[in-house]
């Protein structure tokens, strides 16, 4: 957005609903008329409802759902998360770009939002089904002060975050669980999944991207046929639409309060929450490693760093890094 549309915007923001003539306008920002109409033609062709009659002025009716930086950034309450936004209509993975702009140098708390992505994927290389206009999809670069054993209770802290604004936002906490190590559930079904990559100088991290989507206002049936069984969105669970901003707002609220905690005190700050959420525990579970490798028994919990501990039908315990979980009841 150009400087004066921005500046047009804020006066009609200003004016609450009032209309603004344009000789106002054109005196108060020290344009001429016909720019202040050049502006609100580029303002409406981003989606904004602008109202104008002749003699009456301009007045702000409706702002767009689209998940622009100056709209998230209205009423954001965070201290260094999400006070950089760079925003795309369409890209192919948030993920890509903010790799790009961590090695670039981008600042920590810098973040990517889109409101669609053409190549969006999830952990092992899945892909993450990403309409336009719909969900929430999003990449943050950090950069903590950690050793790279230390990265992957980052993503555990990540989910608590979501799950807990997909709780405050839907006034349903007992709805929500995490499934180790990066999904959160909505009613059994998966709402949001969460990817961590980083870039790491010997054993020290030198920055982390973590990207997230969360399905919001995508009706359930849009779904492809492979997710469709085991995936959902906030509004199809609730029957009702999502403020997609607000919802936006909130997450990076709470990310950055999580993410500081985590921070301060390491896994064990954020356990409680993590454990509240995490219907895991005694369940019998199959893990197909990295390498392929296939290991059947209970889960037991989470360790300080991040792991799965597993209890093997054997009898022994084994910790689980990485590698793909299924709970023994989803039938796989």
């Amino acid at each position: 957005m150009s400087d004066g549309a921005a500046r047009i915007l804020e006066a009609l923001r200003r004016a609450g609903g009032e209309a603004c003539s344009g000789e106002v306008l054109s005196s108060r920002l020290g344009v001429s008329r016909a720019q202040v109409w050049k502006h609100v033609e580029a303002l409406r062709a981003r989606g904004y409802t602008i109202e104008g009659d002749p003699g009456e002025g301009y007045r702000l009716s409706a702002i767009p759902d689209r998940l622009y930086t100056e709209e998230i950034q209205i009423g954001l309450e965070t201290s260094w998360l999400a006070k950089e936004i760079h925003y795309f209509e369409t890209v192919d993975s948030t993920n890509h770009v903010a790799l790009d702009l961590a090695r670039a140098g981008a600042a920590h708390g810098t973040t990517v939002v889109a409101d669609q992505q053409t190549a969006g994927r999830g952990r092992l290389r899945r892909s993450f089904f990403s309409p336009p206009a719909a969900n929430l999809y999003t990449s943050i670069v950090l950069r903590p002060r950690i050793h790279t054993a230390e990265a992957p209770s980052w993503i555990l802290a990540a989910a608590v975050a979501v799950a807990k604004t997909i709780e405050q936002t839907l006034g349903k906490p007992g709805d929500v669980a995490i499934k180790w190590p990066n999904d959160v559930l909505l009613g059994g079904l998966k709402t949001s999944g969460i990817l961590m990559e980083l870039g790491a100088e010997a054993t020290r991290v030198d920055f982390l991207i973590l990207g997230i989507g969360v399905n919001l206002n995508v009706d359930r049936n849009e779904f492809p046929d492979e997710f469709r069984h085991r995936a959902t969105s906030l509004a199809s669970h609730c029957g009702r639409s999502v403020d997609r901003l607000a919802f936006a707002r909130l997450l990076y609220a709470n990310l950055e309060s999580t993410l500081d905690v985590c921070a301060d005190r390491g896994f064990d700050g954020v356990r409680s929450e993590f454990d509240a959420r995490f219907q895991m525990r005694g369940e019998p579970v199959c893990v197909v490693e990295l390498d392929g490798s296939e290991l059947r028994g209970t889960a037991l919990g989470i360790d300080d760093d991040g792991a799965l501990r597993v209890q093997l039908e054997t009898g022994s315990v084994t910790r689980v890094i990485a590698g793909d979980v299924t709970l023994a009841k989803e039938g796989k």
